[in-house]
């Protein structure tokens, strides 16, 4: 059974001819009644802080849990948008490549078709330069030939003489038949 400080101030002893001084025991079941009780109010605020230190560490400590599952969280998406950010890099490096490698196949291709074209414009000048030289040589045969007098010697001179010798003229639009 608990003892509250009312029933120590209500608490009376016997009495006897020859005990104690009443206002004496009086005055300490006073004081001490006193000290009874405000040590249960000091008890009782103490379990009340205890109570709510307690249902404050139970809020921390969930927290803190929430806090470290976001962190928990947090660091893995961190870790999945770099991963992510790596794999989107080497994509976006990977066609910088091939796009890089199309572009320089390409322009070696245009490269090999001027080369050709170069060959064949060289083959046509060298062909050409031989028919304008064979022509020159012609003309200057023909006018050594002239110079000279005589007939040509050349058949083929001979059958182009010929044939411009025997085209019939051309009219004049004022000449009719």
């Amino acid at each position: 059974m608990r003892i509250t400080p009312l029933d120590i101030r209500n608490h009376s002893f016997p009495r006897r001819v020859s005990g104690y001084d009443r206002e004496e025991v009086d005055t300490f079941v006073r004081m001490l009644a006193e000290d009874y009780e405000a040590t249960l109010r000091e008890s009782q605020a103490l379990r009340d802080r205890v109570n709510e230190l307690e249902l404050r560490i139970q809020e921390l400590t969930a927290s803190e849990r929430l806090l470290q599952e976001t962190l928990t969280t947090a660091q893995q998406l961190s870790s999945d948008l770099k991963e992510t950010a790596m794999k989107e890099a080497e994509l976006m490096i990977s066609e910088a490549e091939i796009q890089g490698e199309k572009v320089l196949d390409a322009a070696h291709r245009r490269a090999a078709r001027l080369a050709e074209d170069i060959r064949e414009m060289k083959h046509l000048r060298v062909r050409l330069a031989a028919a304008i030289r064979s022509t020159i040589e012609t003309h200057l045969g023909l006018l050594d030939s002239l110079a000279e007098g005589g007939p040509a010697e050349d058949p083929e001179l001979e059958r182009r003489i010929a044939v411009l010798g025997h085209r019939p003229r051309e009219r004049k639009a004022s000449e009719e038949p």
